[in-house]
């Protein structure tokens, strides 16, 4: 039998939500960090239009996509990548970059994909500690190591939720070798540009690469749209192990009218902050410990693994996913997306009652 390269063999698969509920459940998952609503309906109908076109393949540029990108966030055009989801843009990131000579480097409880893209690469992954679930630069930079090539950094956090200032990634930007490449993941970024700190400029220096997404604040996960900023020289060699026409004409049109509509888009933050704020209150206030979150979910920390294993029983014997974050490295939190009102309070409202009846 046909054996694999060696590096792969040893992988396990990247983790996906656990979504199985009892019989006669209905699924409520709030496990993935989609949306609370769906995306605007100028989207939905531009992508409708899109679609008798389907006979041909889609724009391999992104012409459109990265015109309407660069004139809402006042960026070059010709810098912009388009991939199916940030995550292809993440993959395609460690093939180039990262090898068996050339490590990675992430926050200890970095999004998970970071350590999956570097096993694929057949990568050493490095981790630094972090201070209260954020970002440390000083622990990143002290973690360097001669053959460390690459740097990825998710802010806001995924699944931390927390964020660092853009202070602080200019010092680890300035505190590393000029060979080391950084890569900010701005996944979402949307939740958190009411601060005003956009990290775009950062990419000038020529080794800071930043990362987005249309599947969190614009709703167009199922789409899979995400795209970066990236310093000429890499995004030519990202170029070479990109797949072509990597994006379907329907997702970058539903792309270009989500971005025409930078209302509905607000309005949708809005109201994930709104909800977001109402559910850390309703937490805290039946005595759970939350981490401030920047983003579209909420980390609940329930101090020992044995408790997130009973609460999530609970929560998935009436049909409700959350996410443990074990995977991350943080064994005693569960994730809670921000999801629906009516949603969110079926699950707070679980929560609480094994509040008062654990024995933890």
């Amino acid at each position: 039998m046909t054996q694999p390269r060696s590096h792969i063999a040893s992988m396990a698969a990247y983790a996906l939500a656990r979504t199985e509920v009892p019989d006669g459940k209905p699924l409520v998952s709030l496990s993935q960090n989609e949306s609370l609503r769906g995306p605007s309906p100028k989207a939905v109908d531009a992508a409708s239009k899109a679609a008798s076109a389907a006979a041909l393949y889609p724009d391999p540029d992104w012409s459109g996509l990265r015109q309407a990108l660069a004139a809402h966030h006042r960026i070059d055009a010709g810098a912009i990548l388009c991939g199916n989801g940030s995550l292809d843009l993440i993959g395609c990131l460690a093939r180039v970059y990262a090898s068996p000579a050339r490590a990675v480097l992430a926050p200890a409880h970095a999004y998970p994909f970071f350590k999956t893209a570097s096993q694929m690469a057949d990568a050493r992954f490095d981790t630094a500690p972090e201070r209260d679930a954020r970002v440390d630069v000083n622990a990143l930079l002290s973690a360097v190591r001669p053959d460390t090539g690459l740097v990825f950094v998710a802010n806001p956090g995924n699944p931390t939720g927390t964020r660092i200032p853009k202070a602080d990634l200019i010092a680890l930007r300035e505190g590393l070798r000029g060979d080391i490449l950084l890569v900010i993941d701005e996944a979402y970024g949307e939740f958190a540009d009411h601060l005003h700190e956009r990290c775009f400029d950062m990419v000038a220096d020529g080794n800071t690469v930043i990362l987005r997404t249309f599947s969190k604040a614009y709703g167009l996960a199922g789409f899979r749209v995400g795209w970066g900023y990236f310093p000429a020289a890499i995004a030519a060699e990202l170029r070479k192990v990109m797949n072509p026409n990597n994006l379907s004409g329907a997702a970058q049109a539903a792309a270009i009218a989500a971005i025409a509509d930078q209302a509905y888009m607000a309005e949708t933050c809005r109201l994930t902050a709104k909800h977001r704020d109402r559910a850390v209150d309703l937490l805290q206030g039946a005595g759970f410990k939350t981490l401030p979150s920047f983003t579209n979910f909420i980390l609940i920390d329930l101090h020992t693994s044995k408790a997130v294993q009973s609460v999530d029983a609970a929560l998935r014997a009436e049909g409700i996913v959350l996410r443990p974050q074990g995977g991350a490295g943080l064994p005693q939190m569960l994730r809670m997306t921000v999801g629906p009102e009516k949603a969110m309070r079926a699950a707070i409202d679980i929560l609480t009652a094994w509040k008062k009846e654990a024995q933890f």
